[in-house]
């Protein structure tokens, strides 16, 4: 994540993220990076869809497509952007091996992970599957493959 922070405060850039499932894991490792706050704008934990909705995810993309999808995830990054004035959005939604009573659509091991490009439009997006048990360790696979994806956005 240091080389993430460090190119960002490099080209005068910010970022900002809307997560889901790692509950805030992205924004955490970003402010671990001394000088942090020159580059995260905002974020935003929302594990509720009436939170996403909030936050400006269209509700007819959850009904359409399901809150885990690469839809909702894209709509998460951009409107994050937005909402903060960054430059990168990073939206993340699925699930870490559980169902979702609320939301019984999709695969329980599918995480889907936008991030969006506010001065060139452009969205850049993955998906990965759970790859333990633990909570923790899947948070910390997801981040590892954000920061593989940025370091080739940024």
């Amino acid at each position: 994540m240091k080389r993430i922070v460090e190119a960002l405060k490099a080209k005068n850039k910010t970022i900002s993220t809307m997560e889901s499932c790692t509950g805030g894991y992205v924004a955490s490792c970003i402010t671990d990076i001394p000088s942090a706050s020159e580059v995260l704008r905002f974020s935003a934990v929302t594990y509720s869809n009436e939170y996403k909705i909030k936050m400006g995810v269209d509700k007819a993309l959850i009904d359409t497509y399901s809150v885990y999808s690469i839809e909702v995830a894209r709509s998460m990054a951009k409107n994050i952007a937005l909402f903060a004035n960054s430059n990168y959005g990073i939206g993340v939604t699925g699930k870490f091996n559980r169902a979702d009573i609320h939301n019984p659509f999709g695969s329980d091991d599918k995480v889907y992970v936008s991030i969006y490009d506010k001065d060139t439009d452009q969205y850049y997006d993955s998906s990965f599957t759970s790859i333990k048990d633990n909570r923790l360790e899947n948070k910390k696979y997801i981040v590892e493959e954000i920061i593989k994806s940025l370091i080739s956005v940024i």
